[in-house]
């Protein structure tokens, strides 16, 4: 299939990132936290795809940025799930290079999941001072979990990575599945304590484009690694198709996008979020990768969004690639007013990010 819309985007975005931020460190919004994994990661498909040695060095740039000659992550303090997300790029770079130094890096990130504190149910809390989980910080702690299972540990931690991934996002399933669909809403507080929380049930009260788009992403991206064999295995591929059943069904049927509140798109003041669709786009794709997803059903609603998602990338003043059309640090909000009326960002640095992971994934199927 062809789409000249915005051709070789996912390349144009990456130089894009590099022209305006020379080491990933500069990327908004802090030095160590998860936009800079999140975006490394679409440079390490990138590289995987083209080799090019520009996309290897400035993962590597980062790396040795944030590692010093003893081991030690300098900046990391593991006081929240956002802190955890960025040293899955570390085992990337472990694996890669063979390190030894990246190795202590990664057991001492690996180390901060062992007395980070959880909820009743065993799910870990988004930030460590309040008893609080969000879609949001599943995808920030398995992140590296699943990939620490997959590249480093072995024998009964191994077992455990991936069993604590099923956990977490069956947990999170679990808490916040907005009734019989696939949806989730954004959070849940254990305390009910947040003013945000329900007082019966302890949620949040809304669905959230971007909130979900890491749902989606982590299940994909934990389904890609997991063990064949897993007796979890099953639940999160149900969980997967359930979502993207529930995807398929809000999916704006004009331009192929998805909704700031994913389950109001009737609303007219509702409005297509860039950064969760392109989330939902690479996971969909994902999906039909690894033949989860019926090819026939799925391909054209991804096509349509890949289309929507390049509309959104549009030449900035200094020629590189700007994205529209999505928020910057969000966060849990108390009701639908405060999702919709959130002030939109040009360049969010989670939507930069999204759209770089999906334009990539997407131009494998889409650009001949």
């Amino acid at each position: 299939m062809q789409n000249p819309t915005n051709e070789n985007l996912a390349q144009r975005l990456a130089d894009t990132i590099m022209s305006r931020f020379p080491h990933a460190d500069q990327y908004p919004y802090k030095p160590w936290t998860y936009p800079q994994g999140f975006v490394l990661w679409g440079f390490e498909r990138l590289w995987e795809d083209t080799k090019e040695q520009r996309y290897l060095d400035y993962i590597l740039d980062y790396v040795s940025r944030n590692v010093d000659e003893d081991g030690n992550v300098t900046r990391f303090r593991g006081t929240s799930m956002d802190d955890m997300m960025t040293g899955s790029i570390l085992v990337w770079a472990y694996h890669h290079t063979g390190d030894p130094k990246l190795l202590k890096a990664c057991r001492q990130i690996r180390d901060a999941f062992r007395d980070y504190p959880r909820t009743k149910e065993g799910g870990f809390w988004h930030g460590n001072k309040k008893p609080q989980m969000w879609v949001d910080g599943v995808f920030m702690g398995e992140m590296f979990l699943t990939k620490y299972g997959a590249y480093i540990a072995q024998g009964e931690e191994k077992q455990y990575c991936f069993d604590e991934a099923a956990k977490q996002l069956t947990t999170i399933y679990n808490y916040c599945r907005k009734g019989d669909t696939g949806l989730l809403l954004h959070a849940y507080c254990e305390d009910r304590e947040a003013k945000w929380a329900d007082p019966e049930t302890g949620l949040s009260p809304e669905v959230w484009s971007e909130g979900l788009g890491w749902y989606a992403l982590i299940l994909a991206e934990t389904l890609l690694v997991y063990p064949k064999d897993h007796p979890q295995r099953d639940r999160l591929i149900l969980q997967y198709r359930q979502l993207m059943e529930s995807l398929l069904q809000c999916q704006d049927k004009e331009n192929g996008l998805w909704y700031q509140v994913v389950d109001k798109g009737d609303r007219p003041d509702n409005w297509c979020d860039t950064s969760g669709s392109a989330m939902f786009l690479y996971s969909m794709l994902k999906g039909i990768q690894l033949g989860l997803l019926p090819e026939e059903e799925y391909l054209p609603a991804a096509m349509k969004a890949y289309q929507g998602m390049c509309s959104k990338a549009v030449k900035g003043q200094d020629g590189g690639v700007d994205i529209l059309d999505a928020c910057q640090g969000l966060c849990v909000q108390e009701n639908y007013d405060i999702y919709v009326n959130y002030k939109k960002t040009v360049n969010a640095q989670e939507a930069v990010a999204a759209v770089l992971w999906a334009s990539e994934l997407a131009e494998k199927h889409f650009i001949k």
